[in-house]
């Protein structure tokens, strides 16, 4: 019977109990917060499940979920294939591949407030680069400001450029893993470049996909900086996600048990959407 060695646990026991320490501190004090309800000074009234019953009733809070869903589907739909489709395009061997990689990676090296910053400048419709493209050259009406069109097919874009190069590196890390061996044999056999992608790649691409897409999830239903600092949840409330709404309640209105049961109910969505695809992970057959 083969032993373990347990004692690798003594080296990362003091990093588990300073993520334990900053993690539940925070946490219960949000739970506190979510059942009770405060006028300042630090003077609290027990309020129970009334904020979470009040949420869960609200138009507000559906719309702006709803928004959130949206967002994380359309970027998952976007970002997904196409990270796949770059990944298969890029070189394997040569000098090629290092300039690749790196150019991929310089958009995930921009801070997130730098981003909403700089694609508020470039698509403003008076001084942006691509809002004078649109509206003086191509003479289409582009407005993120005014329009909610156009304000969602900006937040929109600007995720798929700030964040594909992950779901690229990933692919092609799982790309570059396969042997050369199965490549030889389809090759023999005469298999297309479908087949190939089919039988051979999308197998063996199964374990980093499903990382690629719990990580953008998990970064797009809580997205906060890019959409903010870009659009401020406008126009009207079309671009409010739940992640602004949110910060809305807490900091705007300062209604700190809502804003706390809110943020309770957000964190359990997330945590039963990632658990499902951790199960789903896990539940894959290995690999020969």
């Amino acid at each position: 019977m083969r032993a373990y060695n347990q004692k690798a646990w003594f080296f990362v026991l003091p990093v588990l109990l300073l993520v334990a320490f900053n993690a539940l501190i925070p946490i219960m004090t949000v739970v506190n917060y979510s059942v009770q309800e405060t006028f300042g000074d630090n003077v609290f009234f027990w309020q129970g499940l009334d904020w979470f019953e009040q949420l869960l009733r609200s138009d507000r809070f559906h719309a702006a979920l709803g928004r959130q869903f949206l967002f994380t589907g359309l970027i998952l739909l976007i970002e997904v294939p196409l990270g796949v489709a770059v990944a298969l395009s890029m070189p394997r061997k040569g000098i090629w591949v290092p300039v690749c990689l790196v150019t991929m990676a310089l958009p995930m090296l921009i801070p997130w407030n730098v981003v909403g910053a700089m694609w508020n400048i470039f698509t403003l419709p008076d001084i942006g680069l691509l809002g004078y493209f649109f509206n003086n050259i191509l003479s289409i009406s582009y407005n993120m400001t005014q329009d909610p069109l156009a304000a969602w097919i900006t937040i929109v874009t600007m995720d798929v450029w700030h964040w594909t190069s992950l779901v690229v590196l990933l692919s092609y890390a799982g790309l570059v893993s396969i042997p050369d061996d199965y490549y030889r044999a389809a090759r023999i056999d005469g298999a297309s470049n479908f087949s190939v992608f089919r039988y051979i790649q999308l197998p063996k691409m199964k374990t980093v996909l499903t990382i690629a897409i719990l990580l953008r999830f998990m970064d797009s239903f809580n997205i906060y900086t890019e959409p903010f600092v870009l659009t401020g949840g406008g126009p009207g409330n079309s671009t409010t996600l739940l992640s602004i709404d949110l910060v809305k309640i807490a900091l705007g209105q300062f209604d700190l048990g809502p804003a706390a049961a809110m943020s309770l109910i957000y964190f359990a969505i997330t945590l039963l959407v990632s658990w499902v695809f951790y199960s789903v992970m896990n539940n894959q057959p290995k690999e020969g």
